[in-house]
């Protein structure tokens, strides 16, 4: 993993930065589950409560002029600026970019009686509906192909390290054990 490139949302009077990052992430999402086959990941610079503007993808050059090479930015190139493929500075840190997921009250509730953990009785007294379930990370929120629903992809950046782990990323270029160039 030594070639990086920035995919930039740009500002737009009609959609907000959350709006076009979601349907880049969409269509990343898809592009890599066919072309990367788990050897390209993906970072987000300028995450704070949101995931900011900048779609970082990283892997090898070779893979990354493949993942470019298919149409994927088709209806997303006049609201993106995508820079060339770039070598990755010498001195950087590396993280995890990893997907997080929480499950509301009710899914832990019955978990815990299909697994035999408690009676359902137990299970109403013991998780209350008012804790509070949502993670407090940015997210992309995404619509499935297959049933239409709408989903969100909670995305946590780890700590930094000096020291680089190899791995293979999923559809969603996430890994929780890969790491990613961070600079």
């Amino acid at each position: 993993m030594d070639h990086y490139i920035d995919i930039t949302v740009l500002p737009d009077p009609e959609f907000k930065a959350t709006v076009l990052m979601n349907a880049l992430y969409a269509k990343c999402h898809r592009v890599l589950g066919q072309v990367a086959e788990g050897s390209v990941g993906v970072s987000f610079p300028l995450h704070k409560k949101t995931l900011g503007e900048i779609l970082r993808l990283h892997g090898s050059q070779e893979q990354l002029k493949a993942v470019m090479s298919s149409n994927w930015l088709k209806g997303l190139r006049d609201y993106t600026s995508v820079s060339a493929v770039q070598a990755i500075p010498a001195t950087v840190e590396y993280r995890t970019v990893a997907r997080m997921s929480c499950k509301s009250p009710e899914n832990k509730r019955k978990r815990s009686v299909k697994k035999g953990w408690l009676t359902p009785e137990e299970a109403k007294n013991l998780i209350k509906d008012d804790e509070d379930f949502m993670l407090e990370l940015p997210f992309a929120q995404l619509t499935s192909l297959s049933n239409k629903n709408i989903y969100k992809i909670f995305i946590r950046h780890g700590n930094l390290t000096t020291t680089p782990v190899a791995g293979l990323y999923n559809a969603y270029g996430l890994s929780k054990t890969a790491t990613v160039p961070w600079f």
